[in-house]
C-alpha cells in the first residue's frame, strides 16, 4: 500500500450526514522558498471530510508530471490556550507544500480537487511558480570603503570611517541624523578589518551612535537591487556594541544583505521588526559570527517577509558546562509559574512569509531557532506565518527548545536539522494553526524533559516524518491532524517513563512504519488518546486514555502502528544513549554516529513518501533521519566544513 493511499485512508473521516458536496473558493500561492513551494485552497462543505486533493509538478519544460504529497485537509480543529485567551478555529480547507525542489527553477503545479459526493467550481487549477533564489549584491551599483576609525594605510576611495557615515552621510554629534549622501539600491558597502566598536557615552563617537549605540538603518534596496553590508576580505570585520542593547535596528530596511560580519557584546543584534508597527522585508543575514549576544536575528513584525538567513554561527551567553533548563536543583524556583534567567533568548526569532533559516550553527541561548507565538494569525496570507524553511542547522545546549514553530499557520519546513542537548523541549509546536508543519529528517539527542516533540496549546497539522529521536515522546496536550511515519524513538531507560504517547484530539490520525525502542523496566510503554469516528478530546478524562505494554497489543487495540517494529541500539553503527540520571550533562555532536548499521532492523523498514524520501537505497526507505548509502546532511555553516563549533 502507498503512502498516498495511507494517507487518504487516515484523513477520510465520516461525519453526520450534513453538506457533504465540496466548494472550492480562494487558491492562495505561498510565498516560494530556494527549496519547496506552499499552497492554500479554501473550500465549503465536505463535512464528511472525503474530499482529497491530488499534486503533481515538473520544472518548466520537462514533459513527465512526478507526484508530490497531497495537499491536507484542514478545518474545524480547535486552537486555544485559556491562559492567554487564545481560541482559534481552524477554517475549512486544504494546504501542502511540494518539497525538496531546486532553487531559483520555474515549476508548473497541478492540483485535481475531487469528491465522491460531488465538487463544483474550480476543482482543477495548474499554476507556474518559481522557486527563489539566494541573494547576491547587485553589480550595478557603487562600492563604498569603509575603514575603522585606527586604521592607517592606503584607502581605496570613496572611503568612510563608519558605517552610517557611508550609509547616510552622516556626521557626529547632534549631525548623526543630517542624512544627505544616502546609499542607493544596489550599492555595496565593503567593510575593511578592523574593530567597529560603539563609544555611545561620547557625543562625537566615531561610531556616529552617540547615548544608545543603536545603527538605524533603513534605506530601501530591492531585490534586483539590494544594499550590501559585507567583509571586504582582508581580516575579521568586528562590530562591537559594548554592552549596549540594541546594535542594528533594520525594521524599516527593505532588502539588505549582511555577509561575513562578526558582531558581539550586545542584547540584540539585529533587530527587525515590533508587532504591529513595523518590519524589514527581504533581509539577508549569511556567514556571520555572532557572539556574546542575548538575541541575534529578531522579528515580530507580521509584515516581515523573505529573510534569508544561513550559514551563521550563533553562540549566546548562557552556560557552557552545564544544562540548566526547567527543572532540576540548577533551576531556581519562584512565584507560580518559576523562574528562568535569560541570559541569551533566541539566536533567530521570525514572524510572517517565505522565510528561510537554513545551514547556521547555533549554541548557548534559551531557544536556537522559534517562529513568534504571536497568537491569532491575520487573514491575510501576506502577513501570517507560513511557508517558513528551517533546514540543516546544527544546535547544541539550549535551556529550552531546539526549534519552535509555535505560532505557525500553513506550510512550515523543519527538515534535516541536528539538536543535541535541550533541557525542555526538541522541536515544538505550541501552537500551529492548521498545518501542516512538516518536521522531517531531524535528530534529537538529550532531552531530559521527555517532550521530544512539544506539541501543546492544541496545535492541528502536524507531519511527523523519519526523524531519529533518542530520547521518550511523553507529552500528553492532545493535537489534532497529526500523522507519523518512518521514525525511530528510542528510550534511554528513563525509570518509570514508557517510550511513546499519541495524544489525539480528533479522529484525524495515523501512525505507523515507525520503530520504538522501550524502556527496560516499565510495564506501560504505549500511552494512546484516539478518539472515535465524529469525537474530540480536547480535554480528556483519565478513563479516555489507554496503555499497552507492547506495541503487539498496541496494534490490535488501535489499528495503528501495523508495520510498526521494536528496535534496539545495537540497530544503529555505533550509538548509546545518554545517562537518563545525568540531566546536567552536556554531549558532543561530534562524539555520536547516528547511522543505522546495515544489518540494523531499521534498514527497509519504512514506507515511500513522495518528495521526502526519493532515491532512497535498498528495497523500500530506512527508519529514522539517516539513510544507509546515503550522505549525511550537512549541518551548520558550510564554510566551518563540518567542524564542531562549540569547544
Amino acid at each position: 500500500m502507498t503512502f498516498s493511499t495511507l494517507l487518504f485512508l487516515s484523513l477520510a473521516v465520516t461525519g453526520a450526514d450534513a453538506e457533504h458536496k465540496t466548494l472550492a473558493g480562494r487558491f492562495v500561492v505561498e510565498h516560494p522558498t530556494l527549496l519547496n513551494l506552499g499552497f492554500e485552497w479554501e473550500i465549503r462543505g465536505d463535512a464528511n471530510r472525503n474530499a482529497t486533493v491530488a499534486v503533481q509538478f515538473r520544472a518548466a519544460g520537462e514533459s513527465r508530471w512526478r507526484q508530490a504529497l497531497p495537499l491536507v485537509r484542514i478545518g474545524g480543529e480547535k486552537v486555544y490556550r485559556r491562559r492567554e485567551n487564545l481560541d482559534y478555529t481552524v477554517p475549512d480547507g486544504f494546504a501542502g507544500s511540494i518539497l525538496n525542489l531546486q532553487p531559483g527553477t520555474e515549476y508548473e503545479c497541478r492540483f485535481q480537487l475531487t469528491d465522491p459526493d460531488g465538487a463544483s467550481g474550480e476543482t482543477q487549477i495548474t499554476r507556474r511558480v518559481k522557486t527563489r533564489s539566494e541573494p547576491q549584491p547587485s553589480r550595478e551599483g557603487r562600492t563604498l570603503h569603509v575603514y575603522a576609525p585606527d586604521y592607517d594605510g592606503p584607502r581605496e576611495e570613496p572611503g568612510f570611517t563608519s558605517l552610517l557615515e557611508a550609509y547616510y552621510g552622516a556626521g557626529l554629534g547632534d549631525w548623526n541624523v543630517v542624512w544627505e549622501r544616502r546609499a542607493q539600491p544596489g550599492d555595496t558597502i565593503l567593510m575593511h578589518a578592523g574593530l567597529y566598536k560603539s563609544d555611545r557615552l561620547n557625543y562625537v563617537d566615531p561610531q556616529m551612535t552617540p547615548f544608545d549605540g543603536t545603527m538605524s538603518l533603513t534605506l530601501k534596496g530591492t531585490p534586483q537591487k539590494p544594499i550590501t553590508i559585507m567583509a571586504a576580505g582582508d581580516g575579521e570585520v568586528i562590530f562591537d556594541g559594548a554592552g549596549n542593547h540594541r546594535l542594528f535596528d533594520v525594521m524599516a530596511s527593505q532588502h539588505h544583505i549582511f555577509d561575513g560580519l562578526t558582531i558581539r557584546n550586545t542584547d540584540v543584534a539585529i533587530f527587525a521588526g515590533q508587532k504591529e508597527v513595523l518590519g524589514a522585508l527581504g533581509l539577508s543575514v549569511r556567514n556571520c559570527r555572532f557572539e556574546n549576544v542575548g538575541f541575534g536575528v529578531w522579528t515580530e513584525y507580521a509584515g516581515s517577509s523573505d529573510f534569508y538567513i544561513a550559514d551563521n554561527l550563533f553562540l549566546g551567553r548562557d552556560d557552557r558546562f552545564r544544562l540548566i533548563g526547567w527543572t532540576g536543583p540548577l533551576w531556581a524556583s519562584a512565584g507560580r509559574y518559576g523562574s528562568h534567567s535569560l541570559t541569551s533568548y533566541y539566536a533567530i526569532k521570525v514572524y510572517g512569509p517565505g522565510h528561510v533559516i537554513a545551514h547556521n550553527a547555533i549554541a548557548f541561548f534559551h531557544d536556537a531557532i522559534g517562529i513568534s507565538t504571536y497568537g491569532t494569525p491575520p487573514l491575510d496570507p501576506d502577513r501570517r506565518a507560513s511557508s517558513i524553511d528551517i533546514y540543516n542547522n546544527d544546535m547544541h545546549m539550549l535551556n529550552d527548545d531546539f526549534v519552535e514553530t509555535d505560532g505557525g499557520v500553513h506550510n512550515v519546513r523543519v527538515m534535516n536539522n541536528r539538536g543535541v542537548n535541550a533541557a525542555h523541549g526538541g522541536y515544538s509546536a505550541q501552537p500551529v494553526f492548521g498545518g501542516p508543519v512538516y518536521f522531517i529528517g531531524n535528530i534529537l539527542y538529550h532531552n531530559p524533559s521527555g517532550v521530544a516533540f512539544k506539541f501543546s496549546a492544541k496545535p492541528a497539522g502536524l507531519l511527523v516524518y523519519h526523524n531519529t529521536i533518542i530520547g521518550e515522546q511523553v507529552l500528553r496536550d492532545p493535537s489534532s491532524n497529526m500523522h507519523f511515519r518512518n521514525n525511530l524513538f528510542l528510550g534511554r531507560d528513563t525509570p518509570g517513563r514508557g517510550i511513546m504517547t499519541w495524544a489525539n484530539a480528533t479522529d484525524a490520525y495515523s501512525s505507523d512504519y515507525n520503530g520504538f525502542r522501550p524502556n527496560n523496566a516499565v510495564a506501560e510503554q504505549y500511552s494512546w488518546l484516539g478518539p472515535m469516528t465524529g469525537q474530540q478530546m480536547y480535554e480528556p478524562r483519565p478513563e479516555d486514555w489507554k496503555s499497552f505494554a507492547t506495541l503487539a497489543e498496541l496494534r490490535a487495540a488501535t489499528k495503528q502502528e501495523t508495520h510498526g517494529i521494536e528496535v534496539d541500539f545495537d540497530d544503529f553503527e555505533r550509538l548509546v544513549p545518554p545517562d537518563p540520571a545525568g540531566r546536567h550533562s552536556v554531549y558532543h555532536a561530534a562524539d555520536l554516529n547516528f547511522r543505522l548499521h546495515p544489518a540494523g532492523k531499521g534498514v527497509d523498514a519504512g514506507v515511500v513518501i513522495p518528495t521526502v524520501n526519493d532515491g532512497f537505497t535498498g528495497r523500500a526507505p530506512d527508519l529514522g533521519a539517516l539513510e544507509v548509502g546515503k550522505p549525511e546532511p550537512s549541518y551548520g555553516p558550510r564554510w566551518l566544513k563540518g567542524r564542531p563549533f562549540y569547544r
